[in-house]
């Protein structure tokens, strides 16, 4: 009866409860950080799409990356908001599964997508004359799959093996969503297996990407410092930068939570960081993207004024 309390009764999502001003600080936040990611996220969507100039290799993914984001995003925030708006912090069993298939998913697809972009940025820069063969449309549709498919498939097999586990009645999760790491801590058995299969996924899919991203940036690296065009050498630094930037907040945040020791954090700790990967850095791609860029300013501006006459 204990095993199956919790699949009946649901988890108790304590978030930031036990700190009642900082959670209602946090609710304001979190759902301005939401609205303005739904808002910025959508926007590089539709001029991605409506701008012919921008029907480009470097624009396809990163529509592909704001949809990544507004999903991941959504899997996350409005159940976080209303666990903190209420009292009662239950959050049902079948709500928790779906919601860990789905963050898991997602988030291991954005994993894919950002190494995807820097080979896009590579041969681009690096590549230059032959860029359109290279980056052919059929290569984008597949590479663009591939990350999608992998989020799947990784999903369907850590997830089964994690809602497999039995938690003896276990019900309280000390953190804002039901994430993979915090699942298995509250098992009630050996989980040398689970912890093994986590270990190794999270190597497939933070370590591999961010060794091929920082590879692909010292070739990039390497390849603007030959330019001896000022004007050149700077456009290129500002567009690669800002995915760079994105690049190390969101992986240095993911892996400080699946990489480290399981008892190695403060209980807040894990929750902000978090916080950090699910609702700050999809909000932070569409602001360092149009914000440093011309070329969806220029569209945008376009857009608006087409719309306005």
């Amino acid at each position: 009866e204990e095993s199956n309390s919790s699949s009946e009764k649901g988890f108790l999502l304590l978030g930031f409860s036990d700190q009642p001003q900082l959670e209602r600080i946090l609710f304001v936040i979190i759902l301005l950080f939401y609205i303005l990611n739904l808002l910025g996220n959508t926007a590089i969507i539709l001029v991605s799409y409506l701008d012919p100039k921008l029907h480009t290799p470097m624009y396809f993914f990163l529509s592909n990356l704001s949809c990544v984001d507004i999903c991941f995003t959504t899997s996350v925030a409005p159940q976080l908001l209303v666990t903190m708006n209420k009292k009662d912090k239950n959050m049902s069993y079948g709500g928790c599964v779906a919601q860990l298939y789905v963050a898991t998913g997602l988030g291991s697809s954005e994993c894919i997508l950002l190494a995807v972009m820097a080979y896009d940025r590579y041969a681009a820069v690096c590549r230059p004359l032959h860029y359109t063969t290279i980056v052919h449309p059929q290569l984008c549709a597949s590479l663009a799959s591939t990350a999608w498919l992998s989020g799947l498939i990784t999903s369907l097999i850590q997830c089964s093996l994690t809602v497999q586990l039995p938690l003896c009645g276990h019900r309280k999760l000390d953190h804002i969503f039901c994430e993979v790491p915090v699942l298995i801590k509250l098992a009630c058995v050996d989980t040398t297996f689970n912890e093994v299969e986590l270990f190794v996924a999270s190597v497939i899919f933070l370590i591999v990407p961010v060794s091929l991203i920082l590879v692909s940036y010292g070739f990039i690296t390497r390849a603007v410092l030959r330019i001896k065009s000022t004007a050149g050498r700077s456009k290129v630094f500002g567009t690669c930068s800002s995915h760079l930037l994105v690049v190390i907040i969101f992986y240095g945040t993911i892996i400080f939570m699946y990489l480290q020791p399981a008892k190695s954090s403060s209980k807040n700790q894990g929750k902000f960081v978090s916080l950090f990967y699910t609702i700050v850095t999809p909000l932070l791609n569409p602001i360092i993207y149009t914000l440093r860029n011309k070329d969806v300013k220029g569209a945008m501006r376009t857009l608006v004024m087409g719309n306005a006459f």
